[in-house]
């Protein structure tokens, strides 16, 4: 009786045992499971971020991984019938768990005496590539089933499909089927034919091993078992399928083939979404970023600077120039509208792989003589014309400490008009315009242009502060833009993935100079290119109206060129990032005006070879400029000298107050 009772007691207690320690198992279980909250916002499926470009195409992608959500309207009907016949055939008969092919899969893996075949749903697999990890234990399967229970309730069998062909992974990096359509085919998910749709339902089994970049007679033979199964459920004939199983595959990789273009842009997309929305929104959030870029013009951009750079280094080579230091040549170009701000290309630098640091947004060199126009423009909105003379050019200059006269490498003429003196780029000339009408006056108007690194010295008409390649173009986009500065603008606007507006970029442009002043200085650095140090140009065969200026720094160390059509402002910038001569003698118009030409030629290519109208709106042919930008002046005294001394025009004021900067005067043309 004893022995029976203490049997009895055992047994009670390793009852009670098992089921504390099987209740404690399944109530771990059922906690590391995510609940219907997690399951609800998993139905808002996180995605890349689209960025398109100014014509509304697909330009680049903005994600941990290379995924493009897609609604299962733009999801082709060959691809979806040919995932549920090889992955699931009852997918729309069946729950969460399809328990007939559960039972015929363990009748195949006991006969075969191993896993031989899968019994998984596509909500199952849903809920595992959501949630759960790969590895396969007894435990994960039951979480797996009860995820794909809590997914089945919770949407219908067409929103679950939508989830799956937009989370599933093909390999390769690319997640969902359109980032794998355009990843393998170059072509949207709505466009794949047959033959595709049934490859690319085969790789979901074992993207690592069956993707058509991994081992192609594979992906073939695992087409083939696809098309089979179609067959078998009704979804195409033995005639389709005979004609799909022979189509060769044809790869063609989209994705890759837009990334390497615009890499600098789409950087300075990324820094502007991140300070503004975080990481997360940004590489999971499916915005959709509408930009300014033009893909053609890009191509054009990097291909005239990778171009330019290797002419430059073949010249370094044949002249045996001086190398020092270790890093490469360096160029920087930036192309802009000038009647909206809106960045068409941008290129800063020669690698974007080597170095993401962008010459034409972040770098501040000396802009040499590309500073020049503003002082000249300060000069006509002071009351000066193009024909006002300036006098004594060899004389020297009384400044604080001394008489200061600079250096005129080409030019030695003692008066020029002002015209003449911005086409040849007299430094003299440009200092005694700077003493004449006042530091404080260039300063204030250069500000107005956008540019406020500057210093209060005489050389500040040389070009001894420092800008910004993007700045320095988007002063220029003032004179082609009657004296308008928009900001640089790279980014329209920002959708959700649902299509509401999460931001619209709201730029607006501040007047520098009036339009009659931007009007004269456009004709007068029409003149750069037509004779002075830009005529270049017109040499390499760029014969469109255009206008334009040089810069060189000491040294030659930087050489600079901003030049605009009516519809197109670009800028470039050639240079070492820790300077050093490019070239001996390396005037811009050697370095820099055949990389502008070159983008230039193919920018405007097809644009109506037109320039711009004076300010009552009429029409005035290149050739006769000279008399209409006279006829415009705002002052008519032709031929009068610039004052000296203290000036008796607006702002005017002793020109001896400053004195170059030491050692930083930049002054070539």
């Amino acid at each position: 009786m004893f022995e029976r009772r203490a049997l009895l007691r055992a047994t009670v207690l390793a009852c009670s045992a098992l089921c504390l320690a099987g209740g404690w198992w399944t109530w771990s279980l059922w906690r590391e499971v995510p609940d219907d909250a997690a399951i609800s916002r998993f139905g808002d499926a996180a995605g890349s971020t689209i960025v398109f470009d100014a014509a509304g195409g697909t330009a680049s992608t903005l994600s941990t991984q290379t995924r493009i959500d897609v609604p299962l309207d733009r999801v082709s009907s060959e691809f979806l019938r040919a995932l549920i016949a090889i992955e699931d055939r009852r997918f729309y008969s069946h729950g969460a768990v399809d328990l007939r092919r559960v039972a015929a899969a363990a009748v195949t893996n006991l006969v075969r005496g191993r896993a031989a075949q899968g019994a998984s749903t596509l909500t199952q697999q849903l809920a595992r590539t959501s949630f759960l990890t790969p590895r396969k234990t007894v435990r994960r399967k039951l979480q797996e089933v009860i995820l794909a229970s809590r997914i089945e309730r919770k949407y219908s069998k067409a929103k679950i499909l939508e989830l799956y062909v937009n989370r599933v992974y093909f390999g390769a990096g690319l997640w969902g089927v359109e980032a794998a359509s355009l990843g393998y085919f170059g072509t949207h998910a709505s466009g794949l034919t047959l033959a595709d749709a049934a490859l690319l339902a085969g790789v979901v089994r074992s993207p690592s091993s069956d993707a058509p970049t991994v081992d192609p007679d594979k992906a073939v033979r695992r087409r083939a078992m696809v098309l089979q199964a179609m067959l078998e459920t009704g979804a195409i004939d033995r005639r389709t399928l005979d004609a799909t199983r022979r189509a060769p595959i044809r790869l063609a990789d989209a994705l890759s083939r837009r990334e390497p273009h615009g890499q600098y842009f789409f950087e300075e997309v990324r820094k502007s979404l991140v300070e503004r929305y975080g990481s997360e929104t940004v590489y999971t959030g499916g915005l959709r970023v509408y930009s300014t870029i033009d893909l053609r013009m890009q191509a054009a951009a990097e291909a005239a600077v990778a171009s330019s750079l290797r002419e430059i280094e073949q010249r370094r080579a044949r002249g045996k120039a001086a190398r020092r230091g270790t890093d490469p040549l360096q160029a920087a170009l930036i192309a802009i509208d000038p009647q909206t701000g809106e960045v068409r290309a941008l290129v800063g630098g020669r690698s974007f792989a080597a170095s993401r640091f962008d010459r034409a947004m972040q770098a501040y060199r000396q802009p040499g003589s590309a500073f020049k126009p503003f002082v000249y423009a300060a000069a006509l909105e002071s009351g000066y014309t193009d024909s006002t003379m300036i006098e004594h050019l060899d004389e020297p200059l009384p400044v604080r400490d001394g008489a200061w006269l600079p250096e005129d490498e080409h030019v030695d003429a003692t008066s020029l008009d002002l015209r003449d003196a911005l086409r040849l780029s007299s430094n003299r000339a440009a200092v005694h315009v700077l003493g004449a009408i006042g530091i404080d006056r260039v300063m204030q108007y250069a500000r107005a242009f956008g540019m406020d690194r500057l210093p209060a010295v005489p050389s500040l008409a040389l070009g001894s502060g420092e800008v910004t390649l993007a700045t320095l173009t988007a002063a220029y986009a003032a004179f082609a833009n009657g004296g308008l500065v928009w900001k640089p603008t790279l980014i329209r606007h920002v959708d959700l993935a649902n299509g509401e507006r999460l931001m619209t970029v709201a730029s607006s442009a501040t007047r520098a100079i009036t339009g009659t002043t931007a009007y004269l200085m456009s004709d007068m650095l029409a003149d750069v290119i037509k004779s002075g140090t830009g005529a270049q140009v017109r040499s390499l065969g760029f014969t469109k109206p255009a206008a334009g200026k040089t810069g060189t720094t000491n040294g030659f160390n930087d050489a600079w060129f901003i030049g605009y059509t009516p519809n197109l402002v670009a800028g470039v910038w050639v240079g070492y990032d820790a300077p050093q001569t490019i070239l001996p003698n390396g005037f811009a118009a050697e370095v820099a005006v055949p990389l502008w030409t070159a983008f230039m030629t193919a920018a405007t290519r097809g644009d109506a070879p037109a320039w711009l109208t004076s300010p009552d709106g009429a029409p005035v042919a290149q050739e006769h400029r000279g008399f209409w930008s006279r006829l415009f002046s705002r002052r008519a005294s032709s031929r009068q000298p610039l004052c000296t001394g203290t000036c008796d025009h607006p702002g005017g004021q002793d020109r001896t107050t400053s004195q170059p900067a030491a050692g930083s005067v930049a002054t070539l043309p």
